[in-house]
């Protein structure tokens, strides 16, 4: 990285401080101290950004789109994100300048009345098949009747933070028959 007038260069220290801050961005912080999403989940805490309904859909979609991200946690990773100041989701990074939040509810919202729709359930009670399918045409495009974010948008916000989830652990790495090499350990465990 380059120095500007206003900044001075990064040391090597510095960066690999920075680099290990991501490593700990899949800690959920609560009250009971930070835990992981998966941890979160299976703990049954309370979100902050989602009802029941949209939790439900985003660990269905989750699943459709990494089979074993419902039970990673993502709705759990995606509120805790949603509250910090600085969040580790990849709409962030595609410089989306509308409310997070309100990205994530409408399209949920759009998934579920699509369903709806289509088969006549929401999406978390519609078949594997037929999600698959559903989630194959938001991501070629806004159905007819889409009312949320852009569709391709959602999808694609959506199958990073399912990836980020499941394999963004010691433990997803190993599903990956990948080793954990770490540059900065974290200080606890996940």
């Amino acid at each position: 990285m380059n120095a500007t007038a206003n900044q001075p260069p990064l040391s090597r220290r510095d960066l690999l401080e920075r680099m290990g801050t991501g490593l700990v961005a899949l800690a959920v912080t609560t009250a009971c101290g930070d835990m992981t999403p998966r941890e979160a989940r299976s703990r049954r805490l309370a979100l902050r950004h989602f009802d029941d309904s949209e939790a439900r859909t985003l660990e269905a979609l989750g699943d459709t789109l990494l089979p074993g991200a419902g039970e990673a946690g993502i709705a759990h990773f995606v509120d805790d994100q949603l509250a910090r100041e600085h969040p580790m989701l990849l709409l962030k990074y595609l410089d989306y300048v509308g409310s997070y939040v309100e990205f994530y509810q409408q399209g949920l919202r759009s998934l579920n009345l699509l369903s709806a729709e289509r088969f006549a359930e929401s999406f978390e009670e519609i078949t594997e098949a037929q999600r698959t399918e559903l989630v194959r045409e938001i991501s070629a495009g806004n159905p007819a009747s889409w009312s949320g974010p852009p569709a391709p948008l959602f999808y694609f916000a959506t199958r990073s933070d399912a990836v980020d989830v499941f394999y963004g652990t010691p433990e997803g790495l190993a599903e990956l028959a990948l080793p954990y090499m770490a540059h900065i350990a974290p200080p606890q465990q996940w």
